[in-house]
C-alpha cells in the first residue's frame, strides 16, 4: 500500500495545496485542492473518499471531482464522513444551488455520489485495508483517520487542537509507523489557535508527551508564510522525535521494508 501526498498545506498560493492524500489508486483522504494533481484517469479510478470535516480546504474539490468522473463511471463514488459533515455538504454544497445534487443524479437509484456515515472508532474495511475514524477536537465536528494494511498504520490527525482521546487512540495502535499531525499556528498566535481549534507547537508537545509509541512524525497544515517559524518551534518542542515538515509529492510505502520516498 502506498499513500501519496497530493496536498498537506493549510492554504493555497504558489506550490501550496490543501489537504488530500491518495491511498493506492482508489481512495482519497480528504479532497482539498491537492485533488487537482490527479489526472482524469486517476480521478475516474477513485472509488472511495474519506472526509475529515466540512471546511473547504478539506472538501472543496469534491464536487468538481465527482463532476469530472461522472460520465466515465457506472458506480457511485462513495464518501465516508461524520454524520454532521454529510449534513453540512447536503445543505450547503450538493443543494442544487451551489452545485447539483449528485446524490440523486442521474437518478436516486443510480446516483453519481453516495454518502456513508462513519463515527469515531468505526472502521471501514476496503480490500484488506482498514480505515478507522479517530477523535479530533476542532471548531466543527471532525475526525482523524488511521489507515492500516495489517503490516503498519499511517495516521492523519486532521484539524485538531489538543485532544486527549486522539493520543489515547494512538497508544492502542500496535503497528503505528507514520504520524501526520497538524500544527497550524505559531505559539504567539495561541488565542487564534484556541478559537479555531488548531495546534500550536506548545499544544502539540502536550499531546506528544502522552504518546507511548515510536513513530515517524510529520508536521502538516502550517500557516502560509510561517512554515519555517512553526517548524523551529515544533523542533524545539519535540526534538526527540525528529519531526519533519511534510512536502507535497511525498510517498509513504506501507510494506514490511518500506520507507518514505519522494
Amino acid at each position: 500500500m502506498r499513500i501519496t501526498t497530493l496536498g498537506c498545506d493549510a492554504s493555497i498560493s504558489g506550490t501550496r495545496r490543501t489537504t488530500c492524500y491518495q491511498v493506492d489508486a482508489d481512495i482519497l483522504i480528504d479532497c482539498g485542492t491537492g485533488a487537482a494533481e490527479l489526472t482524469l484517469e486517476q480521478a475516474v479510478a477513485l472509488d472511495f473518499i474519506f472526509l475529515t470535516h466540512a471546511h473547504l480546504d478539506h472538501c472543496a474539490f469534491l464536487p468538481l471531482l465527482v463532476d469530472a468522473a461522472a460520465s466515465f463511471r457506472t458506480m457511485p463514488l462513495t464518501v465516508y464522513a461524520l454524520p454532521e459533515t454529510i449534513a453540512a455538504l447536503r445543505q450547503h454544497m450538493f443543494n442544487g444551488v451551489l452545485w447539483p445534487d449528485y446524490t440523486a443524479y442521474p437518478s436516486p437509484e443510480q446516483p453519481c455520489l453516495r454518502f456513508v456515515p462513519i463515527r469515531s472508532g468505526e472502521t471501514a474495511t476496503l480490500g484488506g485495508r482498514r480505515i478507522t475514524a479517530l477523535p479530533a477536537r476542532h471548531s466543527i465536528p471532525c475526525a482523524g483517520y488511521q489507515v492500516d494494511n495489517g503490516v503498519m498504520s499511517w495516521v492523519y490527525s486532521a484539524d485538531t487542537s489538543f485532544c486527549q482521546d486522539f493520543w489515547r487512540a494512538l497508544n492502542r495502535i500496535n503497528n503505528l509507523r507514520y504520524l501526520l499531525v497538524e500544527c497550524t499556528f505559531r505559539n504567539a498566535n495561541a488565542v487564534a489557535a484556541q478559537h479555531a481549534g488548531h495546534h500550536t507547537a506548545q499544544l502539540l508537545a502536550q499531546g506528544l508527551r502522552l504518546l507511548e509509541r515510536q513513530v515517524e512524525l510529520f508536521i502538516v497544515h502550517m500557516e502560509a508564510g510561517y512554515e519555517e517559524t512553526t517548524m523551529r518551534e515544533v523542533e524545539a518542542a519535540a526534538a526527540s522525535l525528529w519531526p519533519r515538515a511534510l512536502q507535497r509529492g511525498h510517498v509513504f510505502d506501507l510494506t514490511a521494508t518500506g520507507s518514505p520516498t519522494a
